[in-house]
């Protein structure tokens, strides 16, 4: 095809994928109350079931947890009368692409894949399954650890007793979509590495050499958004470790594969 063809190519899927995330976000409109009542705001009740189970394992264990005493006295205020209304609006867009977000890839992968070879496409058949499940592994982890952290630190922090929190729905709500939105991502970093292994941009040698400044800045980003006490920040940290460690092996599997490839390949 031309390249004016494969633009209006492109631009098809697009609109599929926009329509699938503003259809989504119609249904979830339309059930605003409970989305906000149990999704957006159980965050802010007691009896979250992150906090009690944080509390109850490190009483366990025999560290003492600010988990085992929470309380969150402040509302969250409206400062405009559209401010409700966008908050729904935007959210349920978030929330739509978060819900959408495979068969997003399913149209970005139609238009990717006429252009690879038919080995190329047999190997990456499941990038929208394994790409899929990292993302909402994400939301997940952000949901039921990141931000209960969070949350509680930036509600209960305090530089004075003459201030008093009383956070705007808005930026309440941002807190919550943009992490959800953010931790999902990064958990995407197999994926990422994946391809850049392939393209030659990263290496196995690379990864372990910057193991140690990676290690340095999630723990950097850990105590800043967690609250302040070591188990929460071992908490987060941990799994992003963990994902890390596993790009390096699937950048190790990549470049070997590539290696095989090349030696098996006839020299003329």
């Amino acid at each position: 095809m031309s390249f004016l063809d494969h633009l209006e190519e492109l631009r098809w899927h697009l609109v599929r994928s926009f329509t699938a995330i503003f259809v989504v976000a119609i249904v979830i409109f339309a059930n605003i109350n409970f989305v906000f009542n149990e999704i957006l705001l159980a965050h802010l009740k007691p009896d979250f079931a992150t906090y009690k189970f944080f509390c109850k394992t490190f009483t366990t264990i025999g560290i003492d947890s600010s988990f085992c005493d929470i309380s969150f006295n402040q509302t969250l205020q409206a400062l405009n009368p559209t401010q409700q209304l966008m908050t729904g609006i935007w959210s349920s867009l978030i929330l739509g692409f978060v819900v959408a977000f495979p068969y997003v890839l399913w149209e970005i992968w139609r238009f990717i894949a006429p252009g690879l070879h038919e080995n190329e496409r047999k190997k990456s058949k499941g990038f929208i399954f394994t790409s899929s499940f990292l993302f909402f592994l994400g939301v997940l982890f952000s949901y039921y650890v990141i931000l209960p952290m969070s949350v509680y630190f930036f509600y209960n922090f305090e530089i004075s007793d003459a201030i008093q929190n009383n956070f705007k729905v808005d930026a309440y709500i941002g807190l919550i979509t943009n992490t959800l939105i953010g931790v999902a991502v990064f958990f995407e970093l197999p994926v990422v590495i994946y391809f850049l292994s392939k393209i030659g941009l990263i290496t196995p040698e690379f990864l372990r050499k910057y193991r140690k400044h990676a290690l340095v800045v999630v723990l950097i980003l850990s105590a800043i958004i967690t609250p302040p006490d070591v188990a929460s920040q071992i908490i987060v940290s941990v799994p992003i470790m963990i994902l890390y460690e596993i790009s390096i092996y699937i950048s190790k599997f990549v470049i070997k594969k590539q290696q095989k490839y090349v030696s098996k390949s006839p020299r003329v």
